[in-house]
Formats: structure tokens, sequence, C-alpha cells
């Protein structure tokens, strides 16, 4: 390693060379307070910023081993830091001056998600911390300029480092409530099965967001209170006793009239299977950590999965224990995704009757006589709604508006009125007992079979240089493959969908061997995981710009690969 002054030294050597020379400068260098690695130089002034990295040591960093010793509250550490040392990176960049993106200072910019990211990384055998960022090295048309360079190198990096990343520039205080606010809602998440309950909606959360484009929370909204018939407390370690409203499991519908906030409180419990910072109003929405939202999709593939137990019968004598297609209609879309959830081992169903296909969700009693059981291959999910529950422990979360047929299969009904909910199941069921259902009965269904097996794909390896590329949130591509993820409402940062990337490009050139299911190559990359971290599917070359997704969405990007992934 060497050491800064040598770098120093260099820099005043190829100051106004041409930009190639920038090249010289990779390798390791031992500042006062940290090491800085520049890990990629960008080959013009107008490409892709440097990618440079600060590893600080534990004992330098000198954070108390309490702050980062279990999971839960490394990664609410690691996201306070990221976000002190993005405000502060911000004010520099720029300031050094130059063509293309000279100057540039760039991170990554959290939003509302408290998300374990490659940007800010605390080792928790020692507490050493890394920061992975980019600098766009200055350059006077296409000519060094590394005078401008060193302010960067020796005089603003310096300056983020000692004011936002070690534990003499933080406040106590605020370290403390960050980490009481990441114990308790730890204990909400584990007090969910004890309770029996699907969600928990604290009181006085705000639930509703800004505007369409923006997650922050609306000025002056409604604050969220439960029906005195839902509410639980929860005796939080730090925070004391907290009531709010507790989903239970089961079937649960949720009505209102429009524009009165259904929708919105389902939106919420979908994002409750991640934290909030503080002052998101939903830092107390905490969701099944396995919740998976549904919706139809039309048009998207299917490989190779077992519908059955919501299409069989069809016309054409298609095996739907095995089904494939390029183009599925939006009931198909949405009986394979209800299928993969259950692949996936999720214990919650997100569905909204506006995004939902109408004839898997249900066939009234007019369309029931004239299209009798016998000459349609669906079977809508109404009639599956509570054997999920009571045979596979799924519990169902509905938002309806038109049809009160779920009414006779839910355990509990609320309804929003003016973004306030209101616990009327009594009365529900009152009035759904003038109008019983007339469906017949529905043969159990035969357990799907999860028996997918990935194809070894030989040509892949043999890549020499195999891309990637994100495409915001609507997808990414491998080797010019996309994969569509614009309907998995669960990602909430373009930055999983590049860590997906990387995930299935490991996953094709080390797990899928030919003989592992789906099941078993996701649970293996995720014990990597778990002990390597995001070196498990980068190795030592970690990008900056990566966000853990969970396992729910590694599998959906599988199952929406088209000759990406083959699943035979």
């Amino acid at each position: 390693m060497k050491s800064a002054t040598e770098l120093q030294n260099l820099l005043r050597q190829i100051d106004r060379r041409s930009y190639p020379a920038y090249k010289d400068t990779k390798g390791k260098y031992q500042f006062r307070q940290y090491v800085l690695s520049i890990d990629h130089v960008q080959g013009d002034p107008f490409a892709a910023p440097s990618r440079v990295s600060i590893l600080i040591s534990g004992r330098t960093a000198a954070f108390e081993k309490r702050y980062y010793e279990s999971e839960h509250r490394r990664i609410a550490l690691q996201d306070h830091l990221l976000r002190r040392a993005a405000a502060k990176i911000k004010e520099y960049s720029f300031r050094a001056k130059g063509s293309g993106k000279s100057g540039l200072l760039g991170i990554s910019q959290p939003g509302q998600e408290v998300l374990d990211r490659s940007a800010c990384t605390v080792d928790p055998a020692n507490g050493d911390i890394t920061v992975r960022m980019e600098v766009g090295f200055p350059a006077n048309g296409r000519t060094v300029n590394s005078r401008e360079l060193e302010k960067i190198l020796f005089d603003f990096l310096p300056a983020c480092v000692s004011q936002t990343l070690l534990s003499a520039s933080c406040k106590k205080e605020e370290l403390e409530a960050v980490t009481d606010l990441a114990d308790d809602r730890r204990y909400i998440r584990e007090k969910l099965p004890e309770m029996d309950l699907a969600a928990f909606v604290a009181n006085g959360s705000v639930l509703p967001r800004k505007s369409g484009i923006s997650s922050l929370p609306m000025k002056d909204a409604v604050a969220f209170c439960s029906p005195a018939a839902m509410e639980v407390t929860m005796d939080l370690p730090h925070g004391g006793p907290l009531k709010g409203m507790g989903i239970r499991k089961g079937v649960t519908l949720i009505v209102g009239g429009g524009y009165h906030g259904k929708s919105t409180l389902l939106e919420a419990l979908e994002l409750g299977v991640y934290d909030h910072i503080a002052g998101d109003g939903r830092e107390y929405v905490i969701t099944d950590e396995s919740a998976v939202k549904l919706r139809a999709e039309d048009g998207r593939s299917i490989q190779n999965t077992d519908i059955s137990m919501f299409i069989r019968n069809l016309p054409n004598g298609r095996d739907t224990s095995c089904f494939s297609t390029e183009d599925a209609s939006g009931s198909t879309s949405q009986a394979a995704a209800t299928v993969e959830a259950m692949e996936m081992g999720t214990g919650l169903l997100l569905i909204d009757e506006d995004t939902s296909a109408t004839n898997f969700m249900i066939r009234d009693e007019l369309m029931q006589r004239v299209v009798s059981r016998e000459a349609e291959p669906i079977i809508p999910f109404i009639d599956r709604v509570r054997e999920l529950y009571e045979t596979r422990g799924i519990s169902t979360i509905l938002v309806a508006g038109s049809s009160g047929s779920y009414f006779h299969k839910a355990d509990c009904v609320i309804q929003m009125n003016r973004y306030q909910p209101s616990e009327i199941t009594e009365t529900a069921k009152r009035e759904a007992g003038q109008f019983p259902l007339t469906l017949g009965e529905t043969q159990k269904a035969v357990a799907p079979s999860f028996h997918r097996v990935v194809k070894r794909d030989a040509a892949f390896a043999k890549e020499d240089r195999i891309k990637m590329k994100t495409l915001g949130l609507d997808g990414f591509s491998v080797n010019r493959e996309t994969v569509d993820m614009r309907y998995v409402e669960q990602l909430t940062d373009p930055e999983q969908l590049t860590a997906l990337a990387y995930m299935i490009k490991y996953m094709k050139l080390h797990i899928f061997d030919g003989s592992r299911t789906v099941q078993e190559a996701v649970e293996k990359l995720y014990e990597e995981i778990a002990a390597k971290g995001f070196s498990a599917f980068c190795g030592p070359d970690i990008p900056g710009n990566l966000a853990l997704p969970r396992k729910q969405e590694l599998y959906a990007a599988l199952d929406r690969c088209r000759g990406l992934v083959r699943i035979q």
C-alpha cells in the first residue's frame, strides 16, 4: 500500500498530461484516518465517473459494538451514516472544476426505506466502515487537471470523513434514537406471529404520500387511528406502550368508497416489509416480512409453473401442472403469481381489486348460470382464499370496491372512510346473509409442485464481458436480455434491481448447475450472502450502487426471465 504523499506526488507528475495518465493512480493509499482505494479510473472526462472507496478501521471510527452487533442495528447504523455522508458530499460536488463530469462527487441517495446498501457497510466483526462512491476526475478538455483532483482527494474527502463517518462527529442522542427505533421495529416484527397478526399499523401513522411521484409524507394528512375492536398494544423496549391496529391472520377485506384510503392503506402494508426512517409516517407500519403483492400482469412469461389449483381442463388439452407461456393473460398471470408466492414461502398475500383480473377473482351468479363450471377452466380466487389460509396458513388482505362476494369469506372487514378505518365485520356478514353465495363445492386443490429446475447455460460462462444495465424501477438487462419488473410493486429502489442483475449473473455462472431447483438455488445464494455480504455475488470489486432485495423479489425476477434463465 502506498502513502497519501506518494499519491500527491503522482498527481503533480501527471498534471496536464493526456487524460489516460489518470490510470496510474489506481491502487490503495494510506491517509491519516482511512485507506483510500481508487478502484476504477474513467477513460474520459465525459465517461462514467471513477469509482473510489474509503475504508475506516473500526478503531478509528470508534463506534461502540452495540450499535452494529445485530443485523437490524448494523443496517440502521449504515443507513444513518450514509445519509450523513451523502448530505455532506453533495455540498462538495462540482466544486472542483473542469470539463464533462469533472468534479462530480456522487454517492447513493437513500429514500424513505432503510435498506442494506453497498454504498456504506459496517463489518460486524470489527466495526470497519467502507464507503463507496463516484468521483469525476477533473480535466481541461481531455487534459489532466490534477490540481483540482487534489482538492477532492486531500481536502473534500477528508472533511467528509471526519465530519460524518466517525463516532466523534455523531451526536450520541441521534445514534441512540436510530438504534432504539431499529430495536422497537424488530420487536414488533417478532411479536406479530406470537400475537397471531399479519400486520400492525400504529396509531398516529401518516399513510398518504405527498404525491404519486413522491414517497414523502403528505402534509396535514389525517393521522391513522385504529378501530377499538382491532386495537392492540405493543410494549416496545424503548418507546414504551404503542397502540395500533392489529390485522389478524386469516382473510381480511378492506372496503370503502373511492378516494377514502383503501389503496393507501394497502400500499403502506406492501412497503411495511421494510423499515422506514424517522419522520416518514410509516415507521411503525409493520407487515409480515414474507408478504407478497399480487396483481394481473398481461403479457408476462411463465415457465413450467403448476397453476392447476386455479386453472385446469383447458380446451386445447394443455397441462396446467407444468404450464409455460410467453404471453400470459391477466387471469393466467395472476394465477401463476399466486403459486409463485407460495413457492417463495409467503405467509401473506396482498391484493387490490383494481389491479386484478376480474375473472380470476370472482364469477357472479348470472355468469355461472350462463357458463357452467364444467365449461370454465378458471377456479376463481374466492374459491381458494379460505383453503389457502386453513390448509396452508397463507393469509390474504384484499381491497375490494365493487364485489361484495368476499364478505362471505372474510374473517375481518375494515371500512375506510376519509382515511379512517372502522371494523364492520358483523354488519357486513349480516348484510351478506341476504345475498347467499351460490358457488358450488370446489374440490380441494392438490398441493402445487415446486420442483422447477434451472437449466445450466454453458454458453453464458464463455462470455468475455457480461454486460448489465438497470432501467430504473422498470427492470434490468443482462447481456441485452431484459427482465421486465414494472409490476413487482414491492421493489422500491433502482439499486435493488441493480443487485438483482448481479445476483442472476452470479447464479448463472456458479449456482445453476442443471440439478438445483429454483428454491434450492435462491436459498443457497442467500446463505452465501449471510456469510459474505455483497461480495457473495459481486466478488471483491463491489460497486457502490447496490441495495439488497428480499428473496421474494429475486424469485420474481427469475420468474420473469425469458431467454436469460430457463426453468424446466
